[in-house]
């Protein structure tokens, strides 16, 4: 194995967000376009020589390419080993257990998330840390800064690994630690939930659908929905992840899990419906003809949680990132716990997890958690719902008219205007911000303002600030508009609006949410003119 030392130079753009760095699938296949982002990531983490890591993702297209660069890359410069998924797959949760069973330094996960697949579509790359969450900001700005003056990275010159057979294969001095996937996953699950009354569940009849969507929980569900739990053969669709997802977007919400859809609203629906999306961390649950916004499932999941072993002595606490419902809220204030309000950003609830101040938390965007790892984790959410329903023997909608019966129901929704001009989106925020403190007191749409601000978020455990994290416009009534740019696109911006209004009345728990925000949203363009900087009337996206 020969050590190259290949000379660049710095590229633009390669800022990683909060979920690592994600372009156009053909900008990563650029020259030196990958290698000076992962040799930036070496810079900002303090090297590799001699350290563990862990490798995989969600099957995208360009990914079993990529994860060759990175092991020739880690290979050269020094990493002891790298434990990898086989066919460099693993799920966002699965690669976060695998960094912190097996105590490695981190690990790199090959994904975009939600967003599509495919050669002319989306790729990523994210480090996370070795408490097996994504990077904390200092060592993003460490990664950045390292890619402002790239000089040159180091690859081993060296045939392919084949990734497609668990064991153990030498790469120079690094040992390439190729593993089931699926596997360590499956056996953590077992020890949260009770999986005999799961089994039982399913064995009286009760049935169910999950849509893998083609993405990488495809494998998982296969082997713990149908293979240890007993549902039925074909219970998983779209099990097999394919690069492109089969033509689709993975993002389990109502637009795009359009097979689930039709199957939960349809003359003989499954008890129980639900989908994840392209790395595994984001989940969508469905009674008969009832979607389950994420907001309302995290709240009954924290109502519910001691129902499952791993939670039968509570919760130590909650949280929530703002934009979502404060459902949550209602949850932590009858059970005597705390409930923290972060900025939007699995990071930000890892330090509340590594300082056992919560044990669950999610936010609006289809993610749900808790401390058995730190990201997110779609199929985790799915498990904790059955074993909930199999002790409380309700469905799913019953449940959850129940949770509303008492604790009240939070309407809420999410507006995306996607591919919006992000000059003009900054326009847009800049004026909104200009006007907050003229807010309170003025009347939109029959809403009367009570206060408006732009969210800052101070941890409470290391005191770091994160500032400008969304504007908030609050009503009298308990209603509430939120506004965020979002950065997990890869074209344009996304334009996120946020609609909240609060209802304890028992007769209106069955109307519509959009139906029921609908004065909300007219207040929302009205405030901000959205109409006039995005030239949308209408969102692309309705969550």
């Amino acid at each position: 194995m020969e050590i190259l030392t290949i000379d660049t130079k710095p590229i633009e753009g390669q800022k990683p967000g909060t979920s690592g760095l994600r372009k156009k699938t053909r900008t990563f296949m650029e020259p030196h376009y990958l290698e000076n982002f992962v040799e930036s990531i070496w810079t900002g983490i303090g090297g590799v020589t001699s350290k563990t890591l862990v490798l995989g993702g969600d099957g995208r297209y360009f990914s079993p390419e990529a994860a060759q660069v990175i092991l020739r890359m880690a290979a050269a410069s020094g990493a002891r080993r790298v434990i990898v998924g086989q066919n460099a797959l693993l799920s966002t949760p699965a690669a976060s257990n695998l960094i912190r069973t097996r105590a490695t330094d981190g690990g790199i996960i090959l994904s975009a998330s939600h967003n599509p697949g495919g050669i002319d579509e989306d790729f990523g790359v994210k480090f996370n840390n070795s408490n097996g969450g994504p990077a904390a900001e200092d060592v993003t700005g460490r990664i950045f800064e390292a890619t402002k003056s790239i000089a040159s990275y180091k690859i081993a010159e060296t045939q392919n690994v084949d990734l497609s057979q668990p064991g153990e294969y030498a790469m120079g001095d690094m040992v390439v630690e190729v593993v089931d996937p699926v596997e360590a996953y499956a056996q953590l699950m077992e020890k949260l939930f009770d999986f005999d009354a799961i089994r039982r569940l399913i064995s009286g009849g009760f049935t169910m659908r999950f849509d893998a969507m083609h993405a990488v929980t495809g494998p998982y569900a296969k082997a713990i929905l149908e293979g240890r739990l007993g549902a039925a053969p074909g219970s998983v669709l779209n099990a097999e992840p394919k690069p492109d997802f089969g033509g689709g977007h993975p993002d389990p919400n109502p637009i795009w899990a359009k097979e689930l859809m039709a199957a939960m609203n349809g003359d003989t629906p499954p008890d129980f419906g639900a989908a994840s999306d392209g790395d595994g961390d984001r989940n969508m649950i469905m009674g008969p003809g009832l979607y389950v916004t994420p907001s309302d499932s995290l709240a009954v999941l924290a109502a519910n949680a001691h129902l499952a072993p791993a939670y039968a002595k509570g919760l130590a606490g909650v949280a929530r990132s703002m934009p979502t419902s404060r459902a949550l809220d209602a949850v932590a204030a009858r059970k005597g716990i705390d409930c923290y309000e972060t900025p939007t950003g699995w990071k930000f609830f890892g330090n509340l997890l590594d300082d056992g101040r919560i044990t669950l938390c999610g936010e609006e965007s289809a993610g749900t958690g808790s401390d058995h790892v730190r990201e997110k984790d779609g199929l985790w959410a799915v498990l904790l719902w059955l074993n909930i329903l199999a002790e409380t023997g309700k469905g799913v909608v019953e449940l959850v008219h129940d949770h509303w019966a008492e604790y009240g129901r939070n309407f809420y929704t999410r507006h995306d205007f996607e591919g919006v001009d992000a000059d003009r989106a900054t326009e847009m925020f800049d004026d909104l911000r200009g006007r907050l403190d003229s807010l309170a007191g003025q009347e939109f749409c029959g809403r009367i303002v009570e206060r408006a601000d732009e969210f800052s978020y101070e941890d409470p455990v290391d005191g770091s600030v994160a500032r400008q994290q969304g504007l908030r416009v609050m009503f009298a009534g308990g209603g509430r508009v939120v506004y965020r740019l979002s950065g997990t696109g890869t074209v344009g911006a996304t334009l996120r609006v946020y609609l909240e209004d609060v209802s304890e009345d028992a007769t209106a728990q069955d109307r519509d949410a959009q139906e029921a925000l609908s004065d909300m949203a007219r207040a929302a363009e009205e405030i901000a003119r959205i109409e006039h900087y995005t030239g949308r009337t209408e969102p692309d996206v309705r969550a």
